[in-house]
């Protein structure tokens, strides 16, 4: 009598493939509440990750280190020069490309105007980037 053999294969179960997806980051810079906690919340509502920072002169290391998507600036920062922050963004290689979105109340039509020149990519009051947060993104992405 014969002997048969059998030949089992057994093959691991391929598991699908995992993509790892990290929501966006968006490095924050403000400490005024309102409009900067509203912020916070509308772009996490959009999906994106929050750092928040207080400190302008952190700015451009940050932004280094961590490699945010996008940047948030308000101008209205007590005892801070945050153009000179925007300029380090800008002059720093490592985040030149980065759009910033830069905010303050209307009345401060010079220091939006000195954040233009120092290499914002889109200024707006208080109110507008709270209201038109989604255009003011998609605007900046294009801008870049």
């Amino acid at each position: 009598m014969r002997s048969l053999l059998r030949v089992e294969l057994h093959f691991p179960p391929l598991l699908p493939t995992l993509w790892i997806v990290t929501s966006p980051l968006a490095l924050l810079l403000y400490e005024r509440l309102l409009p900067g906690s509203a912020l916070g919340n509308k772009l996490r509502d959009q999906g994106y990750r929050i750092q928040h920072l207080t400190d302008a002169a952190s700015l451009a290391a940050t932004a280094e280190q961590e490699k945010p998507l996008i940047v948030f600036v308000d101008l209205e920062l007590k005892g801070t020069d945050t153009c000179a922050a925007i300029r380090s963004l800008k002059a720093n290689g490592a985040t030149a490309h980065l759009p910033i979105l830069a905010f303050s109340s209307p009345r401060h039509e010079q220091l939006q105007a000195d954040a233009l020149a120092a290499g914002a990519t889109l200024i707006a009051s208080d109110e507008a980037i709270l209201a038109q947060l989604e255009q003011m993104l998609d605007q900046a992405m294009l801008v870049e």
